[in-house]
């Protein structure tokens, strides 16, 4: 219990500092947009990804780096449990295109961020956005690795939800390769309905090794669901 109150304490400086510097980061990132410093822009906003863990005086754990390719594009997939999740693979892989709710652009300054990702909102559920959804999601997956969380939303309790099917229409249209990726600790950090943040979790990222879209796109959505998501749960660990 005292733990607890000395962790709620201690998130309210550390939120209030952590958009500070955020603001001022993505103040420095507009400036780079401005002048067209791409390359600026990406190791930008890996620094800055791989500094807010050691801000929160958190060291992230990152297994498997070397299932990714240079200059490969992936089809990135891992499961969601908390706002830390973008951070944590941003720090890993700051080219990345990101893929999800459109309602994350309603956050300042975080708004800035996803927007200098290309970062491509799923909208209500329509014909005519459904197909621009694809075609943006298309033509972005050509040049970058795109990462979605299939769960669609943070777990509410720390387990794997469901899939979405929405990424196999990409994995069938682009070809790519899957970067499953599995995220321990981030859940206890910070689930979507606390304020206070955990500050005694550890932060685990593992990155599996890649599947070959050749191997899954005659399979059915579900086995392709079923394949992926066990990957993924078979390296989790249980947060509740």
């Amino acid at each position: 219990m005292l733990q607890r109150r000395l962790h709620t304490i201690i998130s309210v400086p550390v939120s209030l500092f952590l958009y500070s510097y955020t603001a001022v980061i993505v103040f420095l990132i507009l400036i780079q947009a401005f002048l067209k410093w791409k390359n600026g822009i990406r190791h930008l906003m890996g620094f800055w990804a791989k500094s807010v863990f050691p801000i929160m005086g958190k060291k992230l754990h990152i297994e498997g780096k070397q299932h990714i390719e240079t200059g490969e594009r992936y089809i990135l997939l891992a499961n969601h449990a908390s706002m830390f999740d973008i951070i944590a693979i941003m720090a890993f892989y700051p080219d990345v295109s990101w893929f999800g709710h459109e309602r994350l652009l309603r956050i300042p300054l975080f708004k800035q961020m996803l927007l200098m990702t290309d970062y491509i909102p799923m909208r209500l559920t329509t014909i005519t956005n459904t197909r621009k959804m694809l075609v943006d999601l298309r033509e972005k997956a050509k040049y970058r690795t795109v990462a979605i969380f299939p769960e669609g939303t943070r777990t509410p309790d720390g387990k794997l939800n469901s899939f979405y099917r929405g990424f196999i229409h990409l994995l069938r249209a682009s070809e790519n390769d899957i970067l499953p990726v599995t995220l321990n600790g981030f859940y206890k950090l910070k689930p979507k309905n606390r304020f206070r943040i955990n500050f005694g979790s550890k932060l685990v990222v593992i990155i599996h090794q890649p599947i070959d879209c050749r191997e899954l796109i005659p399979d059915s959505d579900s086995e392709i669901i079923d394949r992926i998501s066990n990957v993924i749960e078979s390296a989790s660990i249980n947060e509740e």
